[in-house]
C-alpha cells in the first residue's frame, strides 16, 4: 500500500488534515478536523474543543463522492455557501451520507479528488492485498502502546476482538514460531506470517492432495483433472481454463514456469470470483431483453420517498437516490397539493416530512440510468387537483425531456409491450389515463384545449381497511376524481384501473391496463386461482405492495408474489431482512440491471402453470440439491461483550414455490467464529428450480434467547456453480463484509 507515498499533492494535504464544516441541517453547522492516516485508508476527525474523542471509519465504507450541492442537506444551505466549496460522502449500506463545507474550493477539490483516488485504487486491489490490508488494519487496533510491535498479550487480545478462542498453548507455539528475530514480540512482516499459520486451510489442503499428484503441487494435468471432475467445468476449454487459472492466481514464478500451481495459488483461485458459487457469466447481462416488458421481473420499490417507517418517518430524495442505484427499475410517489402551487410528495394524513414532487423528477433525471439503461417506471399515487395535476406534468416534461415516454413507440396501436431494450433510457409514467391509447390524440394539447375527465380514485390508503378490521375508522375513497389531460397524456403504457377479476380482464382488458394488488388481496387471488394469476401476467403487468397495515416499514415475502408471475413486486427498500435479501438474491444475476426474464412457462399463454402443483406441468425436470458445509472463514463479531466468541451454524433456505420452500441447518460449533468445521450434508428436492433462490444464513446459537444474525448469501439457484466453492456473506445491509465466507460443496443432480 505504497499510494501514500506516491507524491500525490491531493494525499499529502489530506494526510496534513484539513478543518470543515460538518452539516447536519441549516442550524447544525459545526467544525471538525478531518486527517487522512498514514495507512492511506482511515480518515480520522474530531472536533475542534472536545478532549480527546475522535472518530474514524475507513475509506473502504466510502462508495462515492458526490460534488457541489448534491444532498437535500447541502441544497438547504446553497444560499450560504458555494457549492464548489461542497461535497458529500455516500457510505455503503443504508448508514447517513456526511456533508462537508471546506474553506476554499481548493481544498474541497483536494479532498474530492483524493477520496476518489483512494476509492479507485481499492476497487483495483486483488484479493490478497486486500487480505494483507485487512490484516495491516487488525494490527493497527490492537497495537495498543503504537510501537509498531505487538508482545503475547497484545496478539491475545487481537485474537479475541478476531472472533479467535484459541487455547493459550496453542497460540504460544504459533507465536513463538512466527517471532524469527526472537525479540519477544512480533513486527508487522513476523505478524503476516503469525496470521497467515494461523489462517492455515486444512479444508482446502485436504482437497489438494486429493488431486496432487505429489501432495506438493498440481500439474497441469491434476489441474484439468479437478476442474472437470469436481467444478463440472465445459470439457472442452478445460485446458485453457487451467492455464489461465495459473497464469491469473499463481503467485510463485517457478510454479508458473512449470505449468503448476501450488497450494497459495489454489486458495487463491477458490477465494475468486471463479471459485465463487455465483456463476460468474450470469453475473454479467446474459438474458435475452428483447421480450415485451411484462415477461420480465422488475425490481421494484414501496414508498420509495420514506427513509424510515410510514407513520413519521423521514421523507428524502436520498430514498429515490439509493433505491436506483440499487438497480431499483420502479420508483413509487405519493402527490398531494402543496403550498405555492408545487405538488408535494410524502404518506398522506401520516407524520412523515414532506418533498417537492419536482426535486423527486429532478433526482430520477440525475440517477435513473447509472446503473441500468432500462426503463424506469414511475408508479404516481396522485391526489391532487387539476391545478397541481397540471404542474407535475410540466415538471415531468420540461426536466425529464425526451427522457420521458410521451406516445407509443412507432405511433401506431399496439397490441403488446415493447421490450425493456426498445424502451431503453426511457421513464414510462404508471397512473390514471383518459381513455386509452386508441383514442389517444397526437401531439401536445394547447393549454386553452385544456381538458379533464374523470377517473375513479382508489389510492393505497383505501386498501387498508382491506386488511384491518376497523373499515369504519378509514375514509372509503370511491369518489371520482377529475384529471387534467396534460398529466393523462403522461401515462402511455401503464394505465392503472381497478381490478375486477380474472375473467372480466380476459374478456375486456387492455394489455397496458395494470391492477395494484395489496399482499392479501393477491394471496387470496392466489389460494382461489393461481393458474388464472399465472395467466394473467402472461398479458398484462401487475404490482403488489405491502399492507398498509405494515406502518414499520416491515415486508412480505416477495417470493409469493414472484411464483404468481407478478412482475412489479413493491419492497420497503429502505428496510433490511430476508425479504430484501430475497430481492438482492435474485436481480444480483443478468448484470444487477433490475430486470429478469420469467422462465418460459410463465411466459406462454397456453402453459398453464400453477404454482400450487409444479409437477403438473410441460418439461418439469425436478432436481436434487445436495450441499456439504465444509467451513467457515472469519465470520464477524456479532455481540459487544468484549469476552464472547461465536458459537456459529449455517443454515440453508429454499424459497420458491410451496412445494419447495424448505429448511435445513448444520450444528454449531462452539467459540469459533475464525475458522469453524462442520463438514455436514444437506439436501433438497427442488420441483421448479427456474423460480429458486437459495439462501445462507450463519447465525451466532444462543440456548437462551434469539441467535444473532451473522451473515447470509442469496443466489438464484440457476446461477450455481458446482463442485468447491466459496459464499462470500453480506451483511444485514447487503453489503460485502470481507474476508467472512463460507466453504462449500455443492452437487446438483437429476431426480428422475
Amino acid at each position: 500500500l505504497d499510494q501514500c507515498q506516491s507524491g500525490d499533492d491531493n494525499l499529502q494535504s489530506m494526510i496534513v488534515g484539513t478543518v470543515m464544516r460538518k452539516i447536519k441541517s441549516r442550524t447544525w453547522k459545526k467544525q471538525r478536523y478531518f486527517k487522512l492516516q498514514e495507512d492511506c485508508m482511515t480518515i480520522w476527525y474530531k472536533s475542534k474543543k472536545a478532549g480527546n474523542a475522535h472518530s474514524t471509519f475507513s475509506v473502504s465504507d466510502v462508495e462515492t463522492v458526490r460534488e457541489g450541492h448534491q444532498s437535500e442537506v447541502l441544497l438547504s444551505i446553497a444560499d450560504e455557501f458555494p457549492p464548489d466549496r461542497c461535497f458529500t460522502l455516500v457510505f455503503r449500506g443504508r448508514r447517513g451520507n456526511l456533508d462537508l463545507v471546506a474553506d476554499s474550493a481548493d481544498e474541497a477539490q483536494s479532498w474530492i479528488k483524493g477520496m476518489r483516488k483512494l476509492i479507485e485504487n481499492l476497487e483495483n486491489m486483488g484479493e490478497s492485498e486486500k487480505l494483507d490490508q485487512w490484516i495491516c488494519e487488525w494490527f493497527k487496533k490492537a497495537d495498543k502502546n503504537n510501537d509498531g510491535r505487538m508482545n503475547f498479550r497484545e496478539i491475545r487480545v487481537l485474537l479475541k476482538m478476531m472472533n479467535v478462542d484459541m487455547n493459550e498453548h496453542h497460540a504460544h507455539q504459533l507465536f513463538m514460531t512466527a517471532d524469527k528475530s526472537q525479540t519477544g514480540t512480533l513486527e508487522d512482516d513476523e505478524f503476516v506470517l503469525f496470521y497467515k499459520m494461523l489462517t492455515q486451510r486444512e479444508d482446502v489442503l485436504r482437497v489438494f492432495q486429493d488431486f496432487s499428484g505429489d501432495g506438493q503441487k498440481l500439474s497441469l494435468r491434476d489441474l484439468e483433472e479437478f476442474l472437470r471432475d469436481e467444478q463440472l467445468e465445459e470439457v472442452d476449454g478445460v485446458q485453457q481454463l487451467a492455464m489461465e487459472l495459473i497464469e491469473r492466481y499463481e503467485p510463485s514464478d517457478t510454479a508458473k514456469m512449470l505449468k503448476a500451481m501450488s497450494i497459495d495459488g489454489f486458495l487463491m483461485y477458490l477465494a475468486s470470483a471463479e471459485g465463487s458459487i455465483f456463476h460468474p457469466r450470469q453475473q454479467s447481462l446474459y438474458q435475452d431483453m428483447t421480450q415485451p416488458l411484462n415477461h420480465y421481473f422488475i425490481s421494484s420499490s414501496h414508498n420509495t420517498y420514506l427513509m424510515e417507517d410510514q407513520l413519521r418517518g423521514h421523507s428524502s430524495v436520498e430514498g429515490y437516490i439509493r433505491a436506483l442505484k440499487r438497480g431499483c427499475r420502479c420508483v413509487e410517489v405519493d402527490c398531494w397539493d402543496g403550498p405555492n402551487g408545487e405538488p408535494i410528495v410524502y404518506h398522506g394524513h401520516t407524520f412523515t416530512s414532506k418533498i417537492l414532487f419536482k426535486d423527486v423528477v429532478n433526482a430520477l433525471r440525475n440517477y435513473a440510468f447509472k446503473v441500468s439503461e432500462y426503463p424506469v417506471i414511475l408508479s404516481t399515487e396522485n391526489h391532487c387537483g387539476v391545478e397541481q395535476q397540471r404542474v407535475m406534468a410540466q415538471h415531468l416534461n420540461t426536466i425529464l425531456g425526451d427522457k420521458l415516454l410521451k406516445s407509443t413507440l412507432d405511433g401506431k396501436i399496439p397490441v403488446s409491450f415493447p421490450s425493456p431494450e426498445e424502451l431503453k433510457g426511457k421513464i414510462l409514467l404508471k397512473g390514471k389515463k383518459i381513455g386509452g391509447l386508441e383514442e389517444s390524440r397526437n401531439g401536445p394539447v394547447e393549454p386553452e384545449d385544456s381538458l379533464t375527465g374523470e377517473v375513479s380514485d382508489e389510492d393505497e390508503a383505501a386498501d387498508i381497511d382491506e386488511d384491518s378490521l376497523h373499515s369504519n375508522s378509514l375514509r372509503r375513497t370511491k369518489s371520482k376524481q377529475r384529471l387534467s389531460k396534460e398529466l393523462s397524456d403522461c401515462v402511455v403504457y401503464c394505465k392503472s384501473v381497478h381490478f375486477s377479476s380474472f375473467k372480466h380482464s380476459r374478456v375486456h382488458s387492455k394489455f397496458y391496463e395494470i391492477s395494484s394488488f395489496t399482499e392479501s388481496k393477491a394471496r387470496k387471488h392466489l389460494r382461489e386461482a393461481g393458474a388464472e394469476f399465472v395467466h394473467h401476467n402472461t398479458r398484462q403487468l401487475t404490482r403488489v405492495y405491502p399492507s398498509g397495515l405494515r406502518t414499520d416499514s416491515s415486508n412480505f415475502n416477495p417470493q409469493e408474489m414472484w411464483n404468481t408471475g407478478t412482475q412489479i413486486v413493491a419492497l420497503n427498500f429502505q428496510t433490511a431482512g430476508v425479504e430484501m435479501d430475497l430481492n438482492d438474491g435474485l436481480f444480483s444475476q443478468n448484470g444487477r440491471c433490475g430486470y429478469i426474464l420469467k422462465p418460459d412457462f410463465m411466459r406462454m399463454s397456453e402453459r398453464r402453470f400453477d404454482p400450487e402443483v409444479p409437477h403438473n406441468r410441460e418439461g418439469y425436470r425436478p432436481l436434487s440439491l445436495c450441499i456439504q458445509v465444509i467451513s467457515g472463514q472469519q465470520l464477524p463479531k456479532v455481540n459487544i461483550k468484549e469476552s464472547s466468541v461465536v458459537d456459529p451454524f449455517v443454515r440453508v433456505e429454499i424459497h420458491g414455490v410451496p412445494l419447495d420452500q424448505a429448511k435445513q441447518e448444520t450444528r454449531y460449533i462452539d467459540n469459533n467464529g475464525f475458522n469453524p468445521v462442520w463438514y455436514d450434508t444437506l439436501r433438497f428436492t427442488i420441483h421448479a428450480p427456474e423460480l429458486a433462490l437459495v439462501r445462507f444464513v450463519v447465525e451466532d446459537y444462543d440456548k437462551a434467547s434469539r441467535n444473532d444474525f451473522v451473515g447470509q448469501y442469496t443466489l438464484p439457484f440457476s446461477c450455481i456453480q458446482q463442485g468447491y466453492r466459496h459464499i462470500h456473506l453480506l451483511s444485514k445491509d447487503g453489503t460485502s463484509i470481507p474476508p467472512a465466507s463460507l466453504f462449500v460443496h455443492v452437487r446438483i443432480t437429476n431426480l428422475v
